[in-house]
């Protein structure tokens, strides 16, 4: 029989060889998810404090400006390329073999910008990061949607996005202090992968069908059913991924050349990027307890609200201080909305179907962090970078809106709408 997930939240680890140990996910295997979780979000990001330096060790290289920007970009771009396909390979040959494999990828690409002293070179194994980073992301949101049910794949959902954000309060800030000494530095980090390979071998494993009927469609969704969810209705949670990404990468890409008017050192620009995934970090601990008390609808609209008045405040800041004020409220929003859009494309679809239409999320997420750049450098050379936080945070704030009228009078059309 299948465990419940009040069993799974209070009862004790069953014996091994059990069948309900075949259905109990263990310390091990959450602690491994968790661990890989923190190399995820803000893994193209941790070169962010040494871009000002890169763009001055390759200014002779046609372009370099540009370059050196999509050097942190095209991580992101190559994630949301390939992470779809990850999906597909996830559901045929297993969640496991693409963990592993992804987490030995992503410390021989990641390191491979210490080796590497041509700018497209560096350029190629950052897209090669980028198959990794996907690779590593829809095998852990697969597996934990596998093994988890209800409120608590909920609380491991918030603690997965918490867990990720971690990763960039530890390490954008270590990266800051490293690229004060070397620019290629902070390269190194991505060793760190290593560490999570012995126990992703020994202490992952699939999870088992459950026996129990059909989840519920998420709601606010729209779909059909789980087992055959409308593809109009995985594009309006994949649509918000990628303009919440999309504004809210503005902190890697604009706010290290932003803080440079206020004279901020390196390790400066590490703890200010960083101050947006701390207050993430807390935000997405606080998910299940949120969601408890809002429904999906709500908690979507107060995401998206909370990046737009985070980025108001920095389009206003005059210095520092209020830069980094800003930066913890955008931070929040984040820090809610991965969890929700997770628990609500996993509710969308069944088990065999769920790595694929994840792994769409996870290329959502990072396509919009990749269209960053390429979107709104034109607006920050038209208006200027101050200016450029100001518009996108008045256009979240209008976005927050609309989802805030749209998304109920949605969910009471189609008889899904949650209560608190």
């Amino acid at each position: 029989t299948g465990t419940t997930s009040a069993d799974l939240r209070h009862g004790p680890e069953p014996a091994p060889g059990s069948r309900a140990a075949d259905r109990a996910p263990g310390r091990v295997l959450t602690g491994t998810l968790l661990a890989s979780s923190t190399l995820t979000i803000t893994a193209a990001a941790i070169i962010s404090p040494s871009l000002p330096e890169m763009a001055r060790v390759f200014s002779g290289v046609p372009a370099a400006d540009l370059l050196v920007r999509l050097s942190l970009t095209i991580t992101s771009l190559t994630i949301g390329l390939t992470a779809a396909v990850a999906g597909v390979v996830t559901d045929r040959v297993g969640r496991k073999p693409v963990l592993v494999a992804s987490l030995v990828l992503y410390a021989v690409a990641g390191t491979a910008g210490w080796f590497v002293s041509d700018l497209h070179l560096l350029l190629g194994a950052r897209a090669l990061l980028g198959v990794a980073v996907g690779g590593v992301t829809t095998s852990v949101s697969a597996l934990i949607s596998d093994w988890f049910d209800g409120e608590r794949r909920g609380a491991v959902i918030g603690q997965q996005a918490a867990f990720a954000s971690l990763g960039g309060v530890v390490f954008i800030p270590v990266a800051g202090v490293l690229a004060g000494i070397a620019w290629d530095a902070p390269f190194w980090l991505y060793a760190s992968s290593l560490l999570v390979v012995p126990f992703a071998v020994l202490g992952v494993r699939e999870a088992r069908p459950r026996s129990s009927g059909p989840e519920p469609v998420a709601p606010g969704t729209g779909g059909s059913g789980p087992r055959s969810p409308a593809g109009r209705a995985l594009a309006l949670p994949y649509a918000v991924a990628a303009g919440a990404t999309l504004v809210f990468f503005m902190t890697p890409t604009q706010l290290p050349f932003l803080l440079q008017r206020f004279d901020a050192s390196p390790a400066a620009v590490g703890v200010a990027v960083a101050a947006g995934t701390a207050s993430s970090t807390v935000a997405a601990l606080a998910y299940s307890r949120v969601r408890r008390q809002l429904s999906q609808e709500l908690v979507t609209a107060v995401s998206i609200g909370l990046l737009g008045a985070g980025w108001l405040v920095i389009g206003l800041a005059g210095g520092l201080p209020l830069v980094l004020v800003g930066a913890l409220v955008g931070g929040l929003g984040l820090g809610l909305i991965v969890p929700t859009l997770n628990q609500w494309v996993a509710g969308l679809v069944p088990a065999p179907r769920r790595g694929r239409a994840l792994g769409g999320l996870v290329s959502a997420i990072f396509l919009g962090q990749s269209a960053s750049p390429l979107v709104l450098q034109p607006v920050v050379d038209a208006v200027g970078t101050s200016t450029a936080f100001l518009l996108t945070g008045a256009a979240a704030g209008a976005g927050a809106v609309a989802l805030a009228v749209v998304l109920p009078r949605r969910a009471r059309r189609v008889g899904t709408g949650t209560s608190a």
